[in-house]
């Protein structure tokens, strides 16, 4: 909360100099919508008569990277604000930007050019009177996203509107105003005419903002979902074997384990084995700092992707396969979305493990340490979590990890080497492939307790690999 008053008392400074300069300045858009609310704001904007060179010269160091749309970004103790010009926009021909602009001295010239009515607040911050033009108050009084204008318009304007539509809706718990809604339905396939980067941004904030399920299931009842994520529409209808999912088809797994991911995110409490709640003791790592990752998330809505082109029925329904096939396609996804390689390497793992906890159990202890000790381990774990309070809800699995993961000490899970190329060659081994063949062997040997020592190491190296030259 002191962050937000300094961010604010920083925005306020600029609407006073601004001011005192002889231009109108107000605050404008989420910032103002989010007080009315009740929220802490994330970022404050200001709206001004003055035009960027008008701002540029009270603020030199400014930065002018939208300075063609009336758009300077100022810098102030490390953050940066905002600051728009009033305007009208020109023709939309690339469904992104305007092609030109045309400044204003009035500021309901500037509000009737934005998206959505809760968005177009104005406030006075000097004496704390809100500018409504255009209805945002009773809008947010009621629950309601709409469109400021003809929703068509806007939607033509901005084709990301459409996804920016679903994504407040879900985060506020609103309605989509019936005409903004029909738009955005009969609208749906030109989201694919936003550039992937651009629709990522808001898919990464509906799956990590704490409203995944609600902003999945209106992306679905928007038409939306089918354009930008076909693999997780496919998921609908198709049946699960009960004994393992009594909660119904993949979809609806799908979704309740996103609606297990909110819950977990508010507070990082989540529903125990006995349905209560309570803290989740394996939230380290990544998601420590941040729940749920973007990762994690991603491998909650893909991880049974590859069940509907799996699916078969013979002794009961079975998904041979799914966890491997749906890696692959998760890659496809992820790659759509121009995720970076490191977050594309991790879904891919998160979606091609998430049935290994089955196993551990049974695993032999170097299987078992290596699994657990993998990059990211946490996220793996929690997604297991996920997935069993999803369905059957044994987390005996879980558990058994947890522990293994809590109490092992690192060099049980990650032992020093003690031997290495160089004994090898002395011990007569010539250089090359074999070697790291040998030395994941000796290191297995290691993590099953069987060796402990260089000396253990080395005589077992000359009973296990005979030397195929005289040393």
């Amino acid at each position: 909360m002191a962050l937000v008053l300094e961010r604010k008392r920083e925005a306020v400074e600029i609407v006073k100099r601004l001011r005192q300069h002889g231009h109108q300045a107000f605050l404008v858009g989420g910032c103002v919508r989010d007080e009315v609310m009740g929220r802490a704001p994330k970022d404050f904007d200001i709206a001004t008569s003055a035009h960027p060179e008008d701002v540029l010269r009270l603020y030199p160091q400014a930065l002018t990277v939208g300075a063609r749309f009336g758009v300077v970004l100022i810098e102030a103790e490390g953050h940066q604000y905002e600051v728009t010009t009033f305007r009208s926009d020109g023709t939309y021909r690339d469904g992104r930007r305007p092609e030109e602009v045309t400044y204003s001295e009035d500021p309901r010239t500037d509000v009737f050019r934005r998206d959505f009515t809760l968005n177009g607040l104005l406030c006075d911050p000097l004496s704390g009177e809100i500018l409504d033009f255009v209805g945002g108050r009773a809008d947010i009084a009621a629950g309601v996203i709409r469109t400021i204008g003809g929703p068509e318009q806007r939607f033509r304007e901005d084709k990301l509107r459409l996804l920016r539509a679903v994504r407040f809706a879900a985060r506020f718990g609103f309605k989509i105003e019936p005409a903004t809604r029909a738009a955005i339905r009969q609208m749906s396939a030109e989201i694919l005419q936003v550039s992937w980067e651009r629709s990522r941004e808001e898919l990464s904030k509906i799956l990590t903002e704490g409203y995944a399920a609600s902003g999945v299931s209106l992306m679905d009842e928007c038409n939306l979902l089918q354009h930008l994520l076909p693999e997780v529409s496919a998921l609908q209808g198709v049946s699960q074997p009960p004994e393992f999912h009594p909660e119904g088809d993949v979809w609806t797994h799908t979704l309740l384990m996103l609606e297990l991911m909110d819950r977990a995110q508010q507070g990082t409490a989540a529903l125990d084995e006995r349905g209560t709640v309570g803290l989740n003791p394996a939230l380290v790592g990544d998601l420590a700092n941040a729940y749920p990752t973007i990762t994690l998330a991603l491998g909650v809505l893909l991880h049974d992707i590859g069940k509907p082109p799996t699916f078969s029925v013979s002794d009961r329904i079975r998904f041979n396969q799914h966890a491997d096939v749906g890696a692959r396609m998760a890659t496809v996804v992820c790659e759509r979305f121009r995720l970076t390689n490191r977050q594309i390497q991790r879904v891919f793992e998160l979606v091609r493990d998430h049935l290994k906890f089955k196993d551990l159990p049974h695993m032999r202890p170097a299987t078992a340490k290596r699994f657990i000790r993998q990059e990211g381990f946490e996220e793996h774990l929690e997604l297991h979590r996920l997935d069993c309070l999803g369905s059957h809800r044994n987390l005996d699995n879980w558990k058994l990890a947890w522990e293994m993961m809590s109490q092992l000490d690192p060099t049980e899970i990650r032992p020093p080497r003690v031997v290495t190329g160089d004994d090898l060659i002395r011990l007569g081994h010539s250089p090359g492939p074999r070697f790291q063949e040998i030395l994941k062997d000796l290191e297995d040997a290691q993590l099953d307790g069987m060796i402990r020592t260089r000396e253990e190491a080395l005589a077992w190296l000359k009973e296990r690999y005979p030397p195929d030259r005289n040393p």
